[in-house]
């Protein structure tokens, strides 16, 4: 197990700087020179050399990689060409936003779809699990913004219950904050649910038709106590692939819905700095999502060896 353990880490840190790599080498072939967007086209060719040198635009390419990454790693990096503030607390605040956002939507979603998938799964032939799959059929099918602005209008603008946007941080007021989280989690939390939901079905389906499972119904175990106790763990191996790729998909779609919602997240900073080609700011948003989504992937496969005891041998 150890032995397959560093050699995830070997690939994660691999990947790493094949995207930073990746990352770095297509911001710098767009086109447009930051400097001369930062200062105006009426800036003077001097003007513009100056702000290139003070930036570090005129270094040759690896020496701006070097710098770039370095200052990631050391959570120093750098300074907005557009508003010659420093970025990192502006990342450090943003990405607290989203964080919340997107482990609540994805807490939300784990709650919906394990209880609503094993009953689909266990109910399949009857009534209640074929009302059940064609709810979760609807919220496949209906996008995050649009189940966003659905809530806004029934419950913010409908019925005044909860505000339509806005943010308040959790040290600031509790109970605003909370109330302003309801409507962006339910939103990205109720879809990814329902895309859950069908993957968690099959699996426990597919466990359902194993002949452990039968033996051990034959000895007198109930169906859903046998489930628990046989079938599960197994179940869940392929579902946890699938919750690597909805935490990815939570990302992008938390994009989205800070702008729906008027949520300050790295998403609402990213489509911004597009806005106003601030690429050194885009550049650091993109990074971190690409990080965090090959984060997410190391955790699933060390997961994998703690719920899978046949991976632990070998050398594969």
């Amino acid at each position: 197990m150890i032995v397959r353990l560093v050699k995830r880490i070997a690939v994660l840190l691999v990947s790493l700087v094949v995207s930073s790599v990746l990352v770095f080498a297509f911001m710098a072939v767009l086109p447009g020179d930051p400097a001369r967007v930062a200062l105006g086209t009426s800036a003077s060719e001097t003007a513009v050399a100056q702000l290139r040198e003070q930036f570090g635009l005129d270094r040759p390419f690896v020496a701006q990689y070097l710098s770039w990454v370095h200052g990631l790693v050391t959570f120093d990096p750098g300074t907005s060409y557009i508003s010659h503030t420093e970025i990192g607390p502006q990342l450090a605040d943003r990405l607290q936003v989203t964080l919340w956002l997107v482990g609540a939507g994805m807490v939300l979603a784990c709650i919906l779809a394990v209880p609503m998938g094993i009953l689909m799964a266990v109910r399949h032939r009857r009534p209640s699990g074929l009302i059940l799959s064609a709810l979760s059929q609807a919220g496949v099918a209906v996008p995050a913004f649009l189940a966003g602005i659905l809530l806004i209008t029934v419950f913010a603008v409908g019925l005044g219950w909860l505000p339509a946007n806005g943010w308040t941080p959790p040290a600031q007021d509790p109970v605003l904050f909370l109330k302003q989280l309801v409507l962006p989690v339910l939103s990205l939390g109720m879809v990814q649910g329902a895309v859950l939901t069908r993957y968690i079905r099959s699996a426990v389906l597919d466990v359902l038709r194993e002949d452990y499972l039968r033996t051990a119904r034959a000895k007198g175990l109930r169906p859903m106590r046998a489930l628990v106790r046989h079938g599960l763990r197994n179940a869940a191996v392929p579902v946890v692939t699938v919750l690597a790729l909805q935490l990815a998909t939570l990302l992008v779609g938390a994009v989205v819905i800070e702008r729906v919602f008027v949520i300050p997240g790295l998403g609402s900073l990213l489509l911004d700095s597009v806005s106003n080609r601030d690429l050194i700011v885009v550049q650091d948003v993109v990074m971190i999502i690409a990080m965090a989504v090959l984060l997410v992937n190391f955790l699933v496969d060390t997961i994998y060896l703690m719920i899978d005891p046949r991976l632990r041998g070998g050398s594969s």
